[in-house]
């Protein structure tokens, strides 16, 4: 069977999200592969709530656990023609994909997440998620409300999904206005201002990184956020991952090009079901399962694939 996978991010992560990994032998490895390039038992680690809420931890645990469930959809024949990755679950699809090796992504982003970090610490900021806004009426709440401070733009979503980020009182300006607008507005459980100018003190330690990590071009179509379109040459990967965190995710377009492409079917690789869900809606008559489990994964592949794990968005 082949899929276009869709990798997880950050705001996917919930405490135990790697035990269901560690029961099956390819997953297990993965984590103890994971494990040991970090210095740290990550599925335990995982288990911390406390651990969970710090971007320096949180995206290279995201990593792994994504690594693992791609693995464990390896192990049941299970083959990906296309992958694509929310914010950090980029990196994933490019480990998928054979780009990056495991041990070099998760310095990367140990380090990204780090410099994420200290930025967010030198310049508070939030993200909120405006349910009901097109892309241009969210960039028309942006200028509004700005008034000087930072606010972007951060993740188009869907077509009536937008995340905005930035300072926290131009946030909650915005969210006042898309209020008013008769949008709903989603305060994000996240450490920083991601994808917006805020980030711009991480660019430094990710570029200096990335030029030492070993990158080459994918065995198999990775979109990437930046661009939302297909990217294959090492220094173009390397190029846009370098000014990832200060560039918006185009993921709607995102996946609406893996679509145009001819895939059908979408599997989401990882913790959580918000991207399967977005594509479903997105995206009528494909078909978007999600495996957070090596159970949901022989459910897939199985017999009864053709219902297994299919759910209404809610």
């Amino acid at each position: 069977m082949t899929f276009a996978v869709l990798f997880p991010g950050q705001g996917s992560q919930y405490p135990g999200m790697a035990d269901p990994w560690l029961e099956h032998p390819d997953g297990r490895s993965v984590l103890e592969e994971a494990s040991a390039a970090l210095g740290r038992d990550v599925a335990r680690a995982c288990r911390d709530e406390a651990l969970l809420a710090t971007t320096e931890f949180v995206q290279p645990a995201l990593l792994a656990c994504d690594v693992a469930a791609f693995r464990v959809l390896q192990a049941h024949g299970i083959r990906a023609g296309a992958a694509a990755g929310h914010s950090l679950g980029e990196f994933a699809a490019l480990v998928a994909a054979g780009a990056m090796d495991l041990p070099g992504a998760l310095e990367a982003v140990g380090i990204r997440g780090r410099a994420m970090q200290e930025a967010s610490n030198r310049a508070p900021g939030t993200m909120t998620a405006l349910i009901g806004l097109t892309l241009e009426e969210a960039i028309e709440v942006c200028d509004a409300t700005r008034d000087g401070s930072v606010l972007a733009v951060a993740n188009e979503n869907a077509a009536n999904q937008q995340v905005l980020s930035g300072s926290v009182d131009a946030v909650l300006r915005a969210e006042d206005e898309a209020r008013r607008r008769g949008a709903r507005a989603i305060r994000l459980k996240v450490a920083g201002a991601f994808h917006s100018p805020l980030m711009e003190p991480a660019l430094g330690p990710i570029r200096e990184v990335l030029a030492r990590t070993e990158i080459r071009e994918p065995g198999f179509p990775v979109v990437a956020n930046v661009t939302a379109d297909f990217v294959r040459e090492p220094a173009s990967i390397r190029e846009l991952l370098s000014r990832h965190v200060v560039s918006p995710v185009r993921w709607d377009r995102s996946t609406r090009v893996l679509a145009e492409a001819g895939f059908e079917t979408f599997v989401e690789a990882g913790p959580g079901q918000v991207l399967s869900k977005l594509a479903r809606r997105a995206l009528p008559g494909v078909r978007a399962v999600a495996v957070g489990s090596p159970a949901d994964i022989a459910s897939l592949a199985g017999p009864s694939a053709a219902s297994a794990r299919e759910e209404v968005p809610s």
